[in-house]
């Protein structure tokens, strides 16, 4: 009987996700990292597989540096950037119809080491009805800042010390009417007398910047995972994200109690959760290997249903579309396996190395190589490559798909490529 009503539970949310999977999205604004859910697929719409520098409708030039996707709403595209010799950090409101830099607000800050893959301006802003909201850190602070659309300071918080080898990453998103921000800080790993961070998920009043719960979470490496919203049988929902320490685990959005976790993890994880039914993917790795990608049944008794050790993500977040996940690897290995069992179906050496994230739109996969190369995978069991542009110069971002563009970042510019509906 208890097999039966977990079966039942199980075909409901499947059912549930696979039907919203389905609704047109690509109206929507794109209001976090990977647009709606995190889940980076849109519908309702097409782009080019190739194409030339002519078919762009504007280029602009960006300041600074950073790897920061773009958010959109109401017309208007925000993103970050970063000076790489002051740390000055960037945000702009660009107008979607021409790219031209409606405003820019420069913030002070203090240079401190990075991974020499990241950026002063890598955290993705999230934004909402209420405004724009974008957080960064040097090692004497931890900020998170509210703007309204026209670029007017509404809140600012300073969350105090940040402790971490790479410098910050991770991105704020609003769920549930709460700016959520994974604080993620170092334990292990640190140079002798550096004070051990402390990790914790926090919520806060979008409007005032209140607190309303912060929540412990394990401490040991920076993870950089963005949280997503997994529905449950009940009609309700929750947070899931992934750490080093905790695994892969639930949060009531409500109070910030942990529902359930999962501990699978013994490296750092940087890519995102991905919700699959009531699957919930998460993986960690380092770059010198070791990368794992792990399937977790979520719930108040959670089990781990299939981990993937070939060839599976680090930095960017799988794709998981009609069945099937898609993996882009650090070293320029995409693959795609079966989402019933983990095992694979294909693989394919196609880049350079990969640290932005893939976007599916109508079953096409895009993505970025370190290079600047944009691949363009059909989203299917058999392996077919559909194009390839090289973008000029290179890229660690991830794609956005709005207002009938998709919006494209490199190093130092920002284009937009119109459907061809």
């Amino acid at each position: 009987m208890i097999d039966s009503l977990r079966f039942f539970s199980a075909a409901v949310v499947l059912t549930a996700f696979i039907h919203l999977s389905s609704i047109d999205t690509s109206a929507q604004d794109w209001t976090r990292f990977r647009g709606p859910n995190g889940n980076g697929v849109v519908e309702g719409t097409n782009f080019p597989t190739e194409w030339s520098e002519d078919d762009y409708a504007w280029q602009t030039e960006l300041p600074g540096q950073g790897h920061s996707s773009v958010v959109t709403y109401g017309g208007r595209g925000f993103l970050m950037s970063g000076d790489p010799q002051t740390a000055i950090r960037h945000v702009l409101a660009i107008d979607l119809n021409s790219g031209k830099i409606l405003w820019q607000r420069n913030y002070e800050s203090k240079t401190h080491r990075l991974h020499r893959r990241n950026s002063f301006g890598s955290s993705t802003p999230a934004v909402d009805t209420n405004g724009l909201y974008v957080a960064w850190s040097s090692p004497n602070e931890t900020v998170i800042k509210a703007l309204s659309h026209d670029g007017e300071e509404r809140w600012s918080r300073n969350l105090g010390t940040w402790t971490s080898q790479h410098g910050f990453g991770t991105s704020p998103i609003i769920a549930g009417g709460k700016l959520i921000l994974f604080n993620s800080q170092q334990k292990d790993q640190l140079p002798a007398g550096a004070t051990v961070g402390e990790s914790r998920m926090m919520a806060f009043d979008p409007k005032t910047g209140e607190t309303i719960w912060e929540s412990p979470t394990n401490t040991t490496r920076v993870c950089y995972s963005v949280p997503c919203v997994r529905e449950i049988a009940d009609g309700g929902a929750e947070l899931v994200c992934c750490n080093t320490g905790n695994g892969i685990f639930g949060m009531d959005i409500e109070t910030g109690k942990i529902n359930w976790e999962l501990s699978v993890f013994d490296k750092r994880c940087v890519a995102s959760p991905v919700v699959f039914g009531d699957l919930v993917l998460g993986s960690c790795g380092s770059g010198g290997g070791g990368n794992i990608l792990v399937a977790v049944r979520a719930g108040k008794n959670p089990e781990e249903v299939f981990r993937v050790r070939s060839n599976a993500n680090y930095v960017p977040t799988p794709i998981v579309y009609e069945g099937h996940g898609y993996l882009f690897g650090d070293k320029g290995v995409v693959s795609c396996v079966n989402l019933k069992d983990g095992k694979s179906v294909w693989r394919e050496r196609l880049g350079t190395g990969f640290s932005g994230s893939p976007v599916c739109v109508n079953g096409n996969l895009y993505c970025m190589d370190e290079e600047g190369k944009m691949l363009v995978i059909a989203a299917q069991p058999q392996f077919k490559q559909m194009g390839e542009v090289d973008l000029g110069e290179a890229s660690r971002s991830t794609p956005a798909v709005a207002n009938g563009l998709m919006l494209i970042r490199t190093d130092s510019r920002l284009r937009a490529l119109p459907s061809i509906n």
